[in-house]
């Protein structure tokens, strides 16, 4: 009756911390292409810098192609296939149990059309909507004051409808995003004490849930069927195009890895970069003003402290890369407007506002 003990358990059904664990090898792919395409960006920015400004579209054009491969073929998405696990619709009655018990493994059904296309909806597009709302909320100021970033003289009744919706979405999107966060915890915890068998609201409306590709084999299993290393180093050599497909699910993760650890070493708060340099030196000279434009706004050298723009003292200061400094509430409407700066009229982009805390 061992058998019968042995089919009490679900053996098939992956563990919080798989699906966690895909999740954020997930979460880490768009950071690394970000990271690589920066990084190129800044060496050739005549031919890179406007598809680093769309890096957002072109990873969720590339994420589609690559997902929606991977659920055809291994239904499943990049990262659950790289942990073993696969997408399957559940069944009215669960018979994987029964299977395991005699010996026989329940055959895996393909996901249709209507599948696929739902889960890239959630794979690709959900991500993509919630990094552009992050991303709008950020450039018109979300977490900063209202007092700051508008004029304190200005009415409620001088507002454009632009500046009420934007107010209104400053508002609401924290709750909507700490809302579904919560939402999603809510499945997690169900999900880790067996109260529910989707960990995903989403996966629950499509009716499919997550599977490990086969039951967890013991040691001796696992030995004879993926022998030494040296067999299977000859037969992916036998077989090249599936040397190659395992060979990315290796090198993937290794380059997620060595940007990530790039990324940590040329940080200015890295600790090893801090040991490597030298403990005494010449300071590096910041970098020279640009000369103010003919028909940009006039600096005054002599009256410090003074926002070319408003012509009063800067407040909440905040510098652009062409070295003035000029007040948050008067930049950001101009940077947003023309993409100019106001004194030397050269391009800037918003993400490059720098504020100064004093």
């Amino acid at each position: 009756m061992d058998f019968l003990s042995d089919a009490r358990q679900d053996v098939y059904r992956p563990s919080i911390f798989e699906l966690i664990a895909q999740e954020q090898l997930r979460d880490l792919l768009q950071p690394a292409v970000k990271y690589v395409l920066a990084h190129f960006a800044q060496r050739y920015p005549r031919y890179l810098i406007r598809i680093f400004n769309k890096h957002e579209e072109l990873y969720a054009l590339i994420m589609l192609v690559v997902e929606r491969h991977y659920l055809k073929l291994h239904n499943a998405s990049f990262a659950e296939n790289f942990y073993g696990l696969t997408r399957r619709r559940r069944p009215k009655y669960e018979t994987e149990k029964a299977n395991l018990a005699v010996g026989r493994a329940s055959e895996p059904s393909k996901l249709n059309d209507r599948d696929i296309m739902r889960s890239l909806l959630f794979l690709v597009g959900i991500p993509y909507v919630r990094a552009k709302a992050h991303d709008y909320f950020e450039s018109i100021g979300g977490g900063i004051s209202s007092d700051i970033m508008d004029n304190s003289t200005q009415s409620s009744s001088t507002q454009t409808r632009q500046q009420k919706l934007q107010s209104i979405f400053k508002r609401l999107y924290p709750i909507i995003n700490a809302a579904f966060e919560l939402w999603i915890m809510t499945y997690n915890v169900a999900y880790l004490f067996e109260k529910t068998p989707y960990y995903r609201p989403w996966l629950a409306w499509m009716g499919l849930d997550l599977r490990r590709a086969g039951p967890v084999p013991v040691m001796e299993a696992t030995v004879k069927q993926y022998g030494s290393l040296r067999e299977r180093l000859s037969s992916m050599l036998r077989s090249s195009p599936r040397f190659m497909l395992d060979s990315l699910k290796i090198l993937l993760p290794l380059s997620i890895f060595f940007v990530k650890f790039l990324e940590w070493w040329y940080s200015p708060s890295s600790p090893a970069r801090a040991l490597s340099a030298a403990p005494t030196g010449p300071a590096l000279p910041p970098p020279r003003m640009l000369h103010p434009h003919p028909k940009g706004l006039y600096v005054d050298p002599t009256n410090y402290g003074q926002c070319p723009i408003c012509r009063n003292q800067i407040t909440n200061p905040t510098v652009l890369p062409t070295g003035y400094v000029f007040c948050y509430r008067c930049i950001h409407p101009r940077i947003e407007e023309s993409g100019l700066c106001p004194v030397t009229l050269h391009p800037v982009e918003l993400e490059q506002l720098r504020k100064i805390m004093g």
